[in-house]
């Protein structure tokens, strides 16, 4: 059993009415492996994983949880999932650990698990607040909590963290990552987060218009488009508008959001005395510049010629 992939994904694909949602998705994820799947709204994220999840039946191609498919399998398969989707309604007037116990017993659980949950997910000196008085960051982890309560393999979170503050979404990445850790679970997470993914999971997916765009580490991805290294700049005068660089060979593109213009290099070290005196010589002053790494975002623009979170 230990050869068999977590989940594989076979030439999915799934319609409502016109709108093709997802397009001969296909990839498979280790037993073990964090994965991320990226893309901005309309991408097919949350379809896809509404169908890995079982909530909705693919059109065509087939979905494979730990060796088995969703048909006449579902008790096996809910066993070993927990799932954590984007807003999750809770009994406002129940207590933290009184919503714990609840789901404990739908799995037949001890009530020692509920102790054990406010633990991992540090909610232990909220046992006895009411769910409504919970922060936004709290419930999160709550929600966290009763995804994990059935002790599962494969966990399946959709946009964990959206509208937490960067404290609050800090709190649930740490205990995602213990969960790697020290449990050896599965997990695939829909973000809008670059950063999320980047911290959190060795493979990123990244999905646009219902197909998958690219498939690899953070380091493969950047590979394949043919740069490690970002000079940012934004310049004043006219020139701000168009120009180009005698070097044909370096790719250049502006960002209109932020009014920069961005290089992508192999090397800064080599690229950068040129370009700048190039500046000097024909005369455009340079109001800012950043020397960085390739990130998730410039890969995704570099894809589609837009931001993700546009």
């Amino acid at each position: 059993m230990s050869g068999i992939p977590a989940i594989s994904v076979n030439n999915v694909i799934k319609s409502f009415k016109d709108v093709k949602a997802v397009k001969g998705v296909s990839f498979t994820i280790k037993k073990g492996e964090y994965c991320a799947l990226l893309g901005p709204n309309g991408a097919g994220k949350t379809t896809l994983m509404e169908m890995i999840e079982g909530i909705q039946n693919p059109d065509q191609g087939e979905i494979i949880i730990n060796g088995q498919t969703w048909k006449k399998n579902e008790l096996e398969i809910h066993k070993i999932l927990g799932i954590s989707l984007q807003e999750t309604n809770f009994f406002d007037k129940l207590k933290v650990g009184e919503t714990l116990e609840l789901f404990s017993s739908f799995y037949d659980l001890e009530s020692e698990r509920s102790n054990e949950i406010l633990d991992l997910v540090n909610l232990q000196e909220k046992k006895n607040a009411l769910v409504k008085n919970l922060s936004g960051g709290q419930r999160q982890r709550l929600s966290l909590g009763i995804a994990l309560i059935n002790r599962p393999e494969i966990l399946l979170l959709d946009e964990p963290t959206t509208g937490l503050d960067p404290t609050a979404r800090r709190e649930v990445w740490e205990i995602l990552f213990r969960l790697k850790k020290e449990h050896n679970i599965t997990m695939i997470l829909t973000t809008h987060y670059m950063e999320e993914a980047d911290y959190l999971c060795e493979r990123i997916i990244i999905m646009d218009k219902g197909t998958v765009l690219a498939d690899g580490t953070l380091d493969q991805l950047v590979a394949k488009n043919n740069g490690a290294e970002i000079i940012e700049f934004s310049i004043e005068g006219e020139a701000s508008n168009g120009f180009k660089l005698n070097d044909e060979k370096i790719k250049m593109v502006r960002d209109d959001k932020n009014e920069k213009w961005k290089i992508t290099v192999d090397d800064i070290a080599s690229t950068l005395p040129s370009f700048l005196e190039e500046m000097k010589q024909k005369g455009i002053k340079i109001k800012s510049l950043e020397c960085r790494k390739m990130t998730l975002d410039d890969i995704f623009i570099s894809m589609t010629g837009r931001r993700l979170d546009e």
